[in-house]
């Protein structure tokens, strides 16, 4: 693997940047700032920068069949329409006295919506996984403080999930029905390497993941070795996207969330968006057909 020296392209100081999405149609990347209440959308070949105000804290954002959007926010899933800024109510996931919010999805290649619900205070184990498909909303794992991803593998055959806290890459076998089974830990972060964040597949079906305090973003094999990294010059690195026309360009999110005045000031470009390149490409974005 070789990758050259992130840039970051754009200074937009997300206390939490998260989930980025390359739209191949838009030529852009959109992505949220989750404690900032905003959904953002930078345009790779002008540089233009856009951004929403969110009506509640958004942890993804998902591109529609047909077009839209789909937003995970505290309150549920939402519509939402960039055009004219508005967040429609789909769905009320979870009761608000769990004190939980919805944080990071993923659309598989048969259209269907993968989401994760988290603590907000980032104590109590009341997170959990969630499928939305044409058979509607299903409860698929629990017992998370704060979740991350998923993902799946090119194969469509195993999903990838993450319990940030404890540190832990599952993989689980993935039903062509949807189905989860035999969970089993794919990679454990040693501790002071920082959290594992969002993870993301490339073509070769080598899992990324976003470190959170960690500097940077590794690169584990199929079989959960460690055979990458790519150094960032912020300490928290929440997750990746492939594009670009040859998706070959990494877009990675970022977040000061959590540093000192001190850190804050040794890295000014913490909460930036952040690009670099790879000689291995990712997957391509799908688009929700249950919406």
């Amino acid at each position: 693997m070789s990758a050259a020296a992130p840039a970051c392209v754009l200074r937009s100081a997300c206390e939490l940047g998260e989930g980025p999405v390359w739209r191949a149609a838009d030529k852009a990347v959109w992505f949220v700032d989750i404690k900032g209440l905003r959904i953002h959308r930078y345009e790779a070949e002008t540089g233009a920068a856009f951004s929403w105000q969110a009506p509640a804290q958004p942890g993804f954002i998902a591109p529609v069949e047909g077009g839209g959007w789909i937003a995970g926010l505290k309150t549920g899933l939402h519509r939402f329409d960039p055009a004219s800024g508005r967040f429609e109510l789909m769905a009320t996931v979870e009761d608000a006295s769990l004190g939980n919010r919805l944080n990071d999805g993923f659309v598989d290649a048969r259209g269907r919506l993968w989401f994760g619900s988290m603590h907000d205070g980032e104590t109590d184990l009341t997170g959990a996984l969630y499928r939305l498909d044409d058979r509607g909303l299903r409860r698929m794992d629990d017992g998370y403080c704060i979740t991350n991803g998923p993902a799946v593998s090119p194969d469509g055959r195993t999903l990838y999930h993450t319990d940030t806290l404890k540190r832990v890459l599952y993989a689980f076998d993935l039903a062509p029905d949807g189905g989860l089974s035999n969970k089993r830990v794919f990679a454990q972060i040693e501790e002071g390497a920082g959290y594992p964040d969002g993870p993301a597949v490339d073509a070769e079906g080598c899992v990324w993941t976003g470190l959170f305090a960690g500097w940077g973003a590794r690169r584990y094999s199929p079989k959960g070795e460690q055979i990458g990294f790519v150094r960032l010059p912020v300490a928290n690195v929440t997750k990746i996207a492939f594009g670009g026309p040859d998706l070959k360009t990494v877009y990675a999110t970022t977040a000061w969330k959590g540093l000192s005045p001190a850190e804050r000031e040794a890295q000014p470009l913490a909460g930036g968006l952040f690009r670099f390149d790879l000689d291995t490409p990712g997957l391509p974005q799908h688009d929700v057909r249950h919406a």
